[in-house]
């Protein structure tokens, strides 16, 4: 493809709460053995995008260990590759990355020293498969300065109002482009993944520096929008964002349902992960198991129903649990009754607790306690 890909994973989401209190939101697990990441990554290998760079910064190190090689999802080594890139102190610059856009011009020169004529930019919290070659080839073909993917939001299955919502004509011209209105006026929300001639790119980034403007989507999107030619270009297929406790419990229970499963690991193209060498799971003898996704490395000793367990968790005895996300390394003690909660990585539940959040509003569990006391 004649594109270079930016990923952009720095952010950090105050509706995620605790679950964000030691990662990236680009970082959250998701459908049992992946990260989020891994979507967006995925993407740009199977769009054949040779060199992809993945802009880090709040809560980098998990993100960062996870992309410590770009073997996982193939990209090219010899003409490309996979980079990581935090901020970095300059003698012209000790700041932090202030905006999307700020972020982008603090790593112009990967921009500047690209061949490619185009630039792929993608969040790394959305949870989606897209040929990014069909997105090229549309705007190639209506001669567009800026395309934007965008996705239909149901009101049953998100809040619009957190998203830049877009208004178009019948050609797919973006007419209006508002980002988290408090009435929206559509329901056509941008993913966050936008396709730019790079040179044109690196001239709106320069320009930004210069007037202090920090943010992609307020300072280039909205107030170009009556100037520049933005199209916008509609994803049909299934995608969600993961930017709230909410929609991230919603998103990983969506990959109980059949149809979600097969469509993302049962059709072509694949999504690609980092993977870790662990047993499959164990199921003994008082095991009951129905509706879930168990991962590799997890003993399972009493009952789960409509779960997902991610890698490394141990269910006690006796143990009951339903519509829940257990996360990576938790131990749970015996005859622990958990429902409709989320339980916080490296977490230990002590034996005899309960546990129960709201239907569709889940309780997130964050214990403090030692596994092991002397």
């Amino acid at each position: 493809m004649r594109a270079i890909g930016i990923i952009l994973a720095g952010g950090n989401s105050s509706k995620m709460g605790d679950l964000s209190a030691k990662r990236a939101v680009a970082a959250m697990p998701m459908a049992g053995c992946y990260r989020a990441i891994d979507f967006s990554l995925s993407n740009m290998a199977n769009s054949h995008i040779q060199k992809v760079a993945v802009f880090t910064q709040y809560n980098s190190r998990s993100l960062n260990e996870h992309l410590n090689s770009s073997k996982w999802w193939d990209f090219g080594r010899k003409q490309g590759g996979l980079y990581v890139f935090t901020p970095t102190i300059t003698s012209t610059n000790s700041y932090w990355y202030k905006g999307t856009a700020d972020a982008l011009y603090q790593n112009i020169n990967f921009l500047k020293s690209a061949h490619e004529p185009y630039v792929v930019i993608a969040s790394g919290d959305g949870i989606y498969k897209l040929d990014y070659n069909k997105v090229l080839e549309e705007h190639i073909a209506t001669g567009a300065d800026i395309t934007v993917v965008t996705s239909d939001i149901k009101a049953d299955e998100d809040d619009i109002s957190r998203f830049g919502v877009v208004k178009v004509d019948e050609d797919n011209r973006v007419l209006d482009f508002e980002e988290k209105p408090i009435v929206a006026e559509t329901n056509t929300a941008s993913i966050g993944v936008y396709i730019i001639r790079r040179r044109q790119l690196i001239e709106l980034l320069e320009k930004c520096a210069y007037e202090g403007r920090t943010d992609f989507v307020k300072d280039i999107l909205v107030r170009y929008k009556n100037v520049k030619k933005i199209y916008a270009y509609k994803l049909d297929s299934y995608w969600r964002n993961i930017g709230t406790v909410s929609s991230y419990y919603k998103t990983n229970m969506d990959f109980l349902k059949k149809d979600v499963r097969d469509y993302f690991f049962r059709q072509h193209p694949d999504v690609y992960s980092k993977v870790e060498d662990l047993p499959p799971a164990k199921y003994n003898g008082e095991a009951v198991v129905n509706n879930s996704l168990i991962a590799s490395g997890c003993i399972i000793n009493g009952t789960v129903e409509n779960s997902i367990l991610f890698k490394k968790v141990y269910v006690g005895n006796n143990c009951v649990i339903k519509n829940s996300i257990i996360l990576n390394d938790v131990h749970i003690g015996d005859n622990c009754y958990i429902e409709n909660c989320i339980v916080e990585s490296r977490d230990t539940l002590r034996a005899n607790t309960v546990h129960t959040g709201e239907a569709g509003k889940p309780k997130v569990i964050v214990e403090k306690s030692f596994r092991y006391s002397i």
